[in-house]
């Protein structure tokens, strides 16, 4: 048992690669990517620029 744990340890710390295929053949990275470009649309999207704002610019 105290030959397995070493190895035990090791494998536990082994993760994905950032360009392992997920979830529908996206890679991590391009997940993460995803991610953060949704949560900046759903944080334009709740506070809209108003209709003066964009014809002053």
């Amino acid at each position: 048992m105290r030959t397995c744990l070493p190895l035990i340890l090791l494998l536990s710390a082994c993760g994905p690669a950032p360009t392992d295929p997920g979830p529908g053949g996206v890679s991590v990275e391009d997940a993460k990517a995803l991610d953060e470009a949704a949560a900046r649309l759903e944080e334009e999207q709740a506070d809209p620029p108003t209709l003066a704002d964009q014809v002053n610019q």
